[in-house]
C-alpha cells in the first residue's frame, strides 16, 4: 500500500488537510489522537505517567493534565525525554496495528515531528509538509488552545525549523493566512489525485 508522511508544524492545519484526505477514501494513522488515547482516563500509558511523573501530572477525571505537562516539559528537555521514553513505543504499536489494518486508497501517516523523529523516512513512499508562516502558527493555535504565546514558542523552538520541514518535503501543501479553505481542499485535491495515481 502507498504510505503519505504528512507532517507540519504546530497550527499548519495537517488535521484539516488529513481529514479531507479520510473523506476522500485515504486511510489517516494519526499519531496525535493516538497519543490522545494513550493519555486519556485509563490509557495504556498513565500509569507509566504517573510513576514517572507522580500524580500531580494526572487530572481529576484520571487523564493526563496536558496544560500542567506541556509547560513541564517544554521547559526541561530531559523531562521531554522520559515523556517521549514512556509515549513513543506505545505510539509505535499502535501505529503498526492500525497500518495492518488498513483497507483506504493508501495511508496517510500523520506525524507532528515526522522530520525530526529521523525514523520514518523509510518507513514511507513520500513526504507532504503543510506549510504556514510562523506568526500565522502561533495565532491559530493561540485562537484555538488560548496557550500562551511563549509556551507555542517554546513548542515551535522544539520542532524542525520550516526551512528544514521544506527542504524534507516531496510534495507541499501552502496553508497561509491568506488561504482560504476553498483554495486549501483545491491544493488538496490535487494532490489527492497524484498520490492515488501513485497507488
Amino acid at each position: 500500500m502507498f504510505k503519505l508522511g504528512l507532517t507540519g508544524g504546530i497550527g499548519s492545519g495537517k488535521t484539516h488537510v488529513a481529514n479531507l484526505l479520510a473523506s476522500w477514501g485515504a486511510t489517516v494513522v494519526d499519531t496525535d489522537l493516538i497519543a490522545h488515547q494513550l493519555t486519556a482516563p485509563g490509557g495504556a500509558a498513565i500509569q507509566a505517567i504517573r510513576d514517572c511523573f507522580g500524580q500531580g501530572l494526572i487530572d481529576a477525571h484520571g487523564a493526563l493534565d496536558r496544560g500542567q505537562m506541556r509547560e513541564l516539559v517544554f521547559a526541561n528537555p530531559q523531562r521531554r525525554a522520559e515523556l517521549e521514553g514512556i509515549l513513543h513505543p506505545l505510539i509505535g504499536e499502535e501505529v503498526v496495528r492500525q497500518a495492518q489494518g488498513a483497507t483506504g486508497i493508501y495511508a496517510v501517516f500523520v506525524v507532528p515531528l515526522l522530520v525530526e523523529s529521523g525514523r520514518w523516512r523509510d518507513r514511507i513512499d513520500r513526504l507532504c509538509v503543510v506549510d504556514c508562516e510562523p506568526e500565522t502558527q502561533i495565532a491559530r493555535v493561540q485562537a484555538r488552545s488560548g496557550i500562551p504565546v511563549e509556551t507555542i514558542r517554546r513548542i515551535m523552538a522544539a520542532q524542525a525549523t520550516r526551512n528544514e520541514r521544506l527542504a524534507a518535503a516531496d510534495d507541499i501543501v501552502s496553508n497561509m493566512e491568506s488561504t482560504s479553505l476553498a483554495d486549501l481542499e483545491k491544493q488538496v485535491l490535487v494532490l489527492h489525485k497524484a498520490w492515488c495515481n501513485l497507488a
